[in-house]
């Protein structure tokens, strides 16, 4: 699980990272607003924590505008003690939680634990049974019907990508969010590698592998599922 941490105030951001290390999830943090709407362009994450007070760019509106494209990825802001009108505010636009400072870091990591799974939890109920055109997927499986009607088995590389394709469909996936999401590390392997996963998905799951229209290459930039 990768958590982006963005909190201007060195000591508290780096003893809230050792913890979620510690914990074992992916830390990426930083202490700026504007910075941190970077990262989520180019990168994939699956929790949000996030200082109400920062430079440039504060904790709402980073909110307000991942809101605008990503209703699913959970968010927690962190607001000072006693205003209630910021943790209302941060509901309002989009927040899944708050807690308020100081706090106690045991409830923190339970909280975010709580949200990690719950958002999990939907995400793998939605998605274990998915079909497109006449191909069907079982994500839990990995198990494949083709449009030939032939039964495949993906590998989980293989339904990893499809599944977070077809989670993200119709929008362009990056090549670094897909090897963030998939691969899970910085030292990343080529980007050809992708492309041969959506080769192969042509091969497995069009009509006409050459004339695409669920899997997309979009140049210089990544990949489209459209369904």
């Amino acid at each position: 699980m990768r958590i982006l941490l963005v909190e201007d105030e060195d000591n508290i951001r780096d003893a809230i990272r050792l913890n979620l290390e510690l914990e074992g999830y992916e830390v990426v943090s930083t202490g700026n607003g504007k910075k941190a709407l970077e990262y989520i362009g180019g990168q994939h994450f699956d929790l949000l924590l996030l200082d109400v007070m920062l430079p440039d760019v504060d904790g709402f509106t980073i909110t307000e505008q991942v809101r605008l494209t990503n209703t699913e990825v959970p968010i927690v802001i962190l607001t000072a003690k006693d205003m209630a009108q910021e943790r209302i505010t941060g509901l309002k636009k989009g927040a899944d939680d708050y807690i308020t400072k100081p706090f106690n870091l045991e409830e923190l990591l339970l909280r975010i634990g709580i949200l990690l799974r719950r958002s999990q939890r939907v995400k793998g109920e939605a998605l274990e049974l998915y079909e497109f055109g006449k191909n069907k997927v079982n994500f839990h499986t990995f198990e494949a019907t083709t449009w030939r009607g032939d039964n495949i088995t993906l590998t989980k590389k293989e339904a990893m990508l499809l599944k977070l394709l077809v989670e993200r469909k119709n929008e362009v996936v990056s090549r670094n969010q897909i090897l963030q999401a998939v691969w899970g590390y910085d030292v990343f392997p080529s980007t050809r590698t992708i492309d041969n996963f959506i080769l192969a998905f042509r091969k497995y799951f069009e009509e006409d592998a050459k004339e695409p229209i669920f899997f997309h290459s979009i140049r210089g930039v990544g990949y489209k599922f459209t369904a």
